[in-house]
């Protein structure tokens, strides 16, 4: 594994909040893997750990909500990352709305998208959701570089990973 760890410990993604709503519960977490998986038709797929509260709320909800964050964000991505729905209500803590069919939308991300979700894949630890873009905004004025990877290592983790 000490191969893999040095190609790993290379990478630096954009982080990404993820926003969940279904039966009544509302859901978000910090998400380091995601990524656009398809150019046409433009799909996007956002990966959640299994054992967190926001996996369980988007395994029933139609449409998850994708937002960037930029690095002077670091409060959005502690409130996410660092605490559990389980404890908390995170939305208590941040400015949001209500998006296309009951989509959570951070009205202070950098970038956000909602998107339908055509798919669910298994992949290890963690679930794929396979979304289509169904609708999208942002900031007017850019903040600055997004939040990476690299700039969130020291949010402990609300959730850990079993």
């Amino acid at each position: 594994m000490d191969g893999m760890n040095v190609f790993l410990e290379r990478l630096d993604p954009d982080m990404c909040v993820v926003t969940a709503a279904a039966d009544g519960e509302r859901a978000g977490c910090l998400v380091g893997f995601s990524s656009q998986c398809s150019i046409e038709p433009v799909r996007f797929v956002v990966w959640l750990s299994d054992v967190n509260r926001t996996f369980r709320v988007a395994r029933a909800a139609d449409v998850l909500a994708v937002h960037l964050l930029a690095r002077d964000q670091r409060r959005t991505a502690e409130v996410f990352g660092g605490q559990t729905g389980d404890r908390a209500d995170k939305f208590q803590q941040v400015r949001w709305r209500e998006g296309h069919g009951g989509a959570v939308v951070l009205e202070d991300a950098e970038a956000w998208f909602v998107g339908r979700v055509v798919d669910r894949v298994v992949g290890g630890d963690h679930v794929g959701h396979v979304l289509e873009p169904v609708e999208w905004g942002g900031r007017e004025a850019s903040g600055g570089p997004l939040l990476r990877l690299a700039d969130a290592l020291t949010i402990r983790p609300g959730h850990p990973v079993e």
